[in-house]
């Protein structure tokens, strides 16, 4: 006899009309718009209602499926939150991106021209950060968190990963066999150097001698160029360092890079075209130095951010390269104590990349500089436009802006931006 209290699920047909910021199909109805995560736009699907979410909606099923629908390059895409976009036509991604990059433009009232995205992807990501948590006495999961939760989806491949990157989610596991996990999730951060995985550890509180040790055995089981707990040097075998330009630098541990190589690679290619033949450059939210050490080949170079660690880390390359213009480095936050226009006077370009959070305060700054040359990177489309209407409003012109996707199957994307006086 059927259960009385079984209630069927309620499902719907959408027909989703295009694609969202965040890269979900958004199906406009009469009630508003639902988000469809893993559609396209032109497809029909059936759908369960999120209760507690009359915009959003889980996918079921694929009833007329669009002709850019690819299959996944991951079995576990869908489930792990790493990747949004595996089911999309690579093309059609690229155009879609460049239209975000338009779109945020145009809502910020600037026009410009926008190149066509590059494709940056190259071998792969050469960082990550994996989690690790005890969900029972004898159950460890390791992985990346699903979407929009806090649960970790354990993983046994990452084909996003670069060749560099082999034994990262191997090493995270013997990781977290070694160290008392908790409920609370640890983080693992991996990063492909010349040396081997550079690995630090946070989030599993303070450490005894025997769990030192225990990390250092797995630093010398996997080859670890370097492991750290947070920040704090337990093992090292080889110079976790990488190559930017003529230049090695050696990373501070869970230092920032850019996603990928080739990523790395473009946006400095694109940022010392747009130098030219500046002789004197400042490069603001400089990191460990992947514009700094580049465009001090031909320029002299002052270089700043908030990070004193990266900031020394540039230092020590600069210093240990031969051929290079003199190169003068400052951990300053530019957050707060943005350069003035009495300091930017001296500078013919200037360059800034700073976090998600745009450089408001610089900008503002920038715009009332003689400084005849600017060169943007964000990996914020919105922000960046934000920075762009402030210095337009000061008196530049805003040349061609250039999208970059090293974020492949995710709805990032990097911005790179010329403005002149």
């Amino acid at each position: 006899m059927p259960n009385s209290c079984w209630v069927p699920p309620v499902t719907e047909v959408l027909t989703i009309s295009r694609i969202g910021h965040r890269g979900d199909g958004i199906a406009d109805t009469a009630s508003g718009a639902i988000y469809v995560p893993y559609t396209l736009a032109g497809e029909t699907v059936t759908v369960d209602p999120i209760a507690g979410h009359p915009d959003r909606a889980q996918l079921l099923a694929v009833e007329t499926a669009s002709a850019e629908r690819v299959e996944p390059v991951c079995p576990h895409f869908g489930v792990c939150g790493g990747c949004a976009l595996q089911h999309w036509a690579l093309p059609s991604q690229h155009d879609w991106k460049r239209r975000l990059v338009i779109g945020a433009l145009s809502h910020a009232g600037v026009g410009a021209e926008v190149a066509a995205t590059i494709d940056a992807h190259g071998d792969g990501r050469r960082r990550a950060t994996l989690h690790a948590r005890r969900v029972a006495h004898d159950v460890i999961e390791v992985g990346y968190a699903a979407p929009r939760a806090h649960q970790i989806v354990p993983i046994d491949r990452c084909p996003i990963l670069a060749p560099a990157m082999a034994g990262t989610i191997e090493t995270a596991w013997d990781l977290a066999n070694v160290l008392k996990l908790t409920h609370k999730p640890l983080d693992i951060q991996m990063t492909a150097t010349e040396g081997g995985l550079d690995v630090d550890v946070r989030g599993s509180g303070p450490l005894d001698a025997a769990a030192s040790g225990k990390l250092a055995n797995v630093a010398a089981k996997r080859r670890l160029a370097r492991i750290t707990h947070h920040g704090e040097l337990i093992a090292q075998s080889a110079a976790p360092q990488i190559a930017v330009g003529r230049a090695k630098v050696l990373l501070p541990p869970g230092a920032f890079l850019q996603a990928t190589a080739t990523g790395d690679e473009t946006l400095a290619r694109l940022v010392t075209g747009h130098a030219g033949k500046a002789k004197n450059i400042a490069d603001l939210f400089c990191g460990v130095g992947p514009f700094a050490l580049r465009l001090a080949e031909t320029a002299r170079v002052f270089a700043a951010d908030s990070d004193p660690a990266a900031v020394a880390a540039l230092k020590n390359a600069a210093a240990n390269t031969s051929g290079l213009k003199p190169v003068e480095a400052q951990a300053r936050n530019l957050f707060r104590q943005p350069l003035v226009a009495s300091e930017l006077k001296c500078f013919d370009a200037v360059v800034f990349d700073p976090p998600r959070q745009g450089a408001d305060a610089q900008t503002r700054e920038l715009a009332n500089s003689a400084v005849p040359l600017v060169v943007a990177v964000s990996c914020d489309p919105a922000t960046l436009a934000r920075d762009a209407r402030t210095l337009i409003d000061g008196g530049y012109r805003l040349g061609v802006v250039t999208p970059v996707d090293q974020f492949r199957y995710s709805a990032h994307v990097e911005v790179v931006a010329k403005f002149e006086r």
